[in-house]
């Protein structure tokens, strides 16, 4: 929220001396967030001329120019930069005639921009100084001619100081609002915080009349869906404004305050809806009352049901969205934007105002849903005072009056019908044990009556009624939270909380942290990357289960290119590998941990319809929903470029390849107490024949190896890219509850070889785990050394020579114990297998 310090100090009186910084540090002190500082950024001297004559010079690029005589001080005097009181001026609008009073920039001033102005030599005169536009005092974005002081309806005295007779001296501070705090969207609000910070008087602007009250105009609310026990709109207020002149401009003052606000100025009637909406935190909307069809009926829309907005878009409805309707159909997307056929136009000359309140859930849905975001929208979902809305449409018909000349009829349309406030009981002790200051019963009690609240005394508390515009407070924290606020954070003592005894972290956060810890350790760096996807990587990149199955569309995107969620993180890990590559670093081991995204089979997610309204959804369609949700486990993935060893003196370059992808899944399964299986397998991603397949107690955990070098081309990645990806979760769920350290060995090992010869589509790994089982506890290592296929050897077969490491805790082994349990692995494979020791 933009506050313009001049519109403040209206309503609330403003400390002597008072600057943008001293505002915001008032405003700090009642709990908002100090943002920004707007003004014009313009300095003098900027003052009022009057065109004596011009003379038009065409110019031979096809321009035509002005060279003028303009008057900047009473005659006799000096200018205000020092100069005559007439100056020649070269202006290349065509807009002005002789006589008109005009904004001129002399010499020695600033423009927004910074634009400096000096005297200079152009078209062959010295131009002392600029006639100004409205775009370039910073009034607005119109650039088709200077600014004509009579538009304003302003005739000042020549050499009138400019900048504070269109009020461009003034400043505004910007704020943080709270969602909560949606009655500080207006300069009544922020009065009254100011108010509440510094102890200044506060001049509620909502206290103006609302008219008599009797029907002005037909006004029928039939949204019979009622939420949380009200209906769509629970007041609706009009006001008729007749013979207004549509040629009249709106005044200097107002188009500052607005642009300070940030709205940009559009035409009287709009301006002053946006001024009123400012100033009293009230969305009004203004219709061209001859083009009004009957009465206005507020219903919810009709399946099908379409409306042309106001930025001439059609809109297809849905059941949910209020709309303000006539007898020709809608007219407005309630809270949201007005209808195109009943616009304010350059005719309009009978203008009807609407003042209402809405359900902030409806709006707020309904602004997502057609993707329109308002000025309105905004105050309305964050719930709007529902007792200021007669005052705002009164304080508009005035204006209209005012400033358009028209005339306003006495009565006024109000179906309101706001909820009774529930009161708040407030215990005795509560607020200062809460908050931990002791606070007297009569600094509770002024506090709560200071904003806004009724205040009675009840048994062993105080009952307070909340004020209208502060849905917020509903219970007694609440009203605790007031006190402590406006009494000053500053009295709350800092404690420091002592952690409770016997917490730590749970075994899968440990787990994760030593798998971050293990991969850090082993020289890969951490990187994060971004969790959504295109269609290309979607189709491209399989998960874990090796289908390509159809992604999870967000259903709005943060990037329009990358709609799907992740179904594995190395699409990720490909693009910032991409990024590294194209700044030079051609070295590369990096790893992630993150959760993807599994659809079920179906593709089906999230098919449950939500009630109407902020209704809590029932247990059936919560258990819908909750199976709707795709699987999400937490995987990591590591991706290794270039080499791993740099070439240095006496030492060659070694690559990174598929095997140290493998090694990573081995140093994460022994740093996890996972026993994982490591044999060939397939996956769409990955090298044919280059492909690991890690599974651990019988299930698929992940895969290793090289990716596919088509894939990697298409990534603009080197040919050889080693890669790993495994489902961290299933890790941590079938490693050992407990991981304990192994204890040092005192005894010798006996070490044997054990050469077999099997089938060669028999996995090393499946011969492996035969050997292990059947040499029994003695076998304390088993590793795969040789795969010997060709001369010596029967066709379809190869030698498979695994180094066996043997020990006995208790004693030291002998030769013939170690070869009995060798024999007895041997024996295994050879039933499970047809192994036979290799001659």
């Amino acid at each position: 929220m933009r506050v313009p310090l001049s519109w403040l100090a209206e309503y609330v009186d403003l400390v002597p001396g008072t600057t943008t910084g001293s505002l915001h540090e008032a405003l700090v002190s009642v709990g908002f967030e100090e943002e920004d500082v707007h003004g014009f950024e313009l300095s003098g001297p900027i003052v009022v001329g009057e065109v004596l004559e011009f003379v038009e010079e065409p110019q031979s690029n096809g321009k035509t120019i002005r060279w003028c005589q303009v008057r900047v001080a009473p005659d006799g005097e000096t200018a205000a930069d020092g100069g005559d009181a007439v100056h020649g001026i070269v202006c290349g609008a065509g807009n002005f005639f002789v006589g008109d009073k005009v904004v001129v920039t002399l010499p020695g001033s600033v423009l927004p921009g910074p634009f400096p102005i000096a005297a200079r030599k152009t078209y062959g005169h010295v131009s002392d100084g600029m006639i100004a536009s409205a775009r370039e005092l910073g009034l607005g974005d119109e650039h088709d001619g200077i600014l004509r002081l009579a538009e304003l309806d302003l005739d000042p005295a020549v050499g009138t100081d400019a900048i504070s007779l269109l009020s461009l001296d003034d400043a505004a501070v910007e704020i943080n609002v709270t969602p909560d705090r949606g009655y500080a969207f207006s300069i009544r609000g922020v009065a009254r915080e100011y108010a509440h910070a510094t102890g200044a008087a506060f001049r509620d602007p909502a206290l103006a009349g609302a008219g008599s009250g009797s029907s002005a105009f037909p006004v029928t609310i039939a949204d019979d869906a009622p939420v949380r026990g009200r209906v769509g709109a629970s007041t609706f207020v009009t006001r008729i404004v007749r013979g207004v002149d549509p040629t009249r401009r709106t005044p200097a003052w107002m188009i500052a305050r607005l642009k300070l606000a940030g709205i940009r100025s559009i035409s009287l009637v709009v301006d002053i809806t946006n001024y009123v909406m400012l100033e009293l935190g009230q969305p009004l909307h203004g219709y061209d009352l001859d083009t009004l069809v009957g009465g206005i009926v507020v219903r919810r829309a009709a399946a099908g049901e379409s409306i042309v907005t106001l930025d001439e878009k059609e809109r297809i409805l849905h059941p949910e969205d209020l709309l303000i309707t006539d007898g020709s159909g809608p007219i407005g997307l309630a809270g949201v934007m007005g209808g195109a056929r009943t616009e304010i136009g350059s005719d309009t000359v009978n203008v009807l105002i609407e003042a209402a309140n809405f359900d902030p859930v409806s709006i707020a849905r309904s602004a997502r849903r057609h993707k329109l975001p308002s000025e309105a929208s905004k105050r309305f979902e964050r719930g709007v005072d529902p007792a200021v809305a007669e005052a705002a449409a009164a304080r508009a018909a005035q204006l209209l009056a005012e400033l358009a000349g028209g005339t306003v009829e006495e009565a006024a349309t109000s179906t309101a019908r706001p909820e009774p406030r529930e009161s708040v009981f407030l215990p005795d002790g509560f607020v200062s044990g809460l908050i931990g200051v002791e606070y007297t019963d009569e600094e509770i009690r002024t506090v709560l009556v200071e904003i806004g609240a009724q205040v009675e005394q009840g048994d062993g508390g105080l009952v307070v009624t909340p004020p209208s515009w502060r849905p917020d407070i509903v219970g007694k924290a609440d009203l605790a939270e007031e006190v402590a606020r406006i009494n000053g954070y500053d009295r709350i003592p800092a404690v420091l909380p002592v952690a409770p005894p016997g917490r730590g972290l749970t075994r899968a956060q440990r787990l994760r942290r030593i798998t971050l810890n293990v991969l850090a350790g082993s020289g890969l760096t951490e990187v994060l990357a971004y969790p959504f996807v295109g269609a290309t990587d979607a189709a491209a990149f399989a998960s874990l289960e090796g289908e390509i199955s159809r992604p999870v569309r967000v259903a709005n995107p943060l990037d329009g290119a990358r709609p799907f969620l992740r179904t594995s993180l190395l699409p990720g890990l490909a693009e910032i590998a991409h990024r590294n590559l194209s700044r030079g670093t051609t070295d590369l081991a990096i790893f992630e941990t993150g959760l993807v995204s599994l659809p079920s089979s179906s593709g089906a997610f999230g098919s449950a319809t939500l009630p109407i309204g902020d209704a809590r959804p029932d247990d059936s369609v919560l258990a819908e929903l909750d199976a709707g949700i795709p699987r999400q486990p937490q995987n990591v993935a590591a991706l290794l470029i270039g080499n791993a060893v740099a070439r240095q003196p006496g030492q060659a370059a070694v690559a990174w390849d598929w095997q140290d992808a493998i090694g990573v899944a081995r140093r994460l399964g022994t740093a996890l107490d996972v026993e994982l299986v490591i044999e060939q397998g397939a996956h769409p991603a990955f090298h044919p024949g280059r492909t690991a397949r890690i599974a651990a107690a019988g299930e698929t955990v992940g895969f290793a190896g090289e990716l596919l070098p088509d894939l990697a081309a298409s990534a603009d990645l080197p040919r050889t890219v080693a890669a790993v990806e495994l489902d961290l979760d299933a890790l941590i769920r079938l490693g050992r509850s407990e991981i304990h350290a192994r204890p040092v060995q005192t005894k010798p090992a006996a070490t044997q070889d054990l050469s077999l010869v099997v089938a060669t589509d028999v996995p090393a790994a499946a011969v492996r785990s035969a050997v292990v089982d059947g040499a029994g506890e003695l076998l304390e290592d088993a590793r795969l050394v040789d795969d010997y296929r060709g001369a010596g050897l029967p066709d379809g077969t190869k030698s498979l020579t695994f180094a066996l490491r043997f020990r006995a805790a208790d004693r030291t082994l002998t030769a013939a114990e170690a070869t009995e349990a060798k024999l007895a692995g041997a024996a295994r494979a050879a039933e499970l297998f047809g192994a036979h020791l290799r001659d």
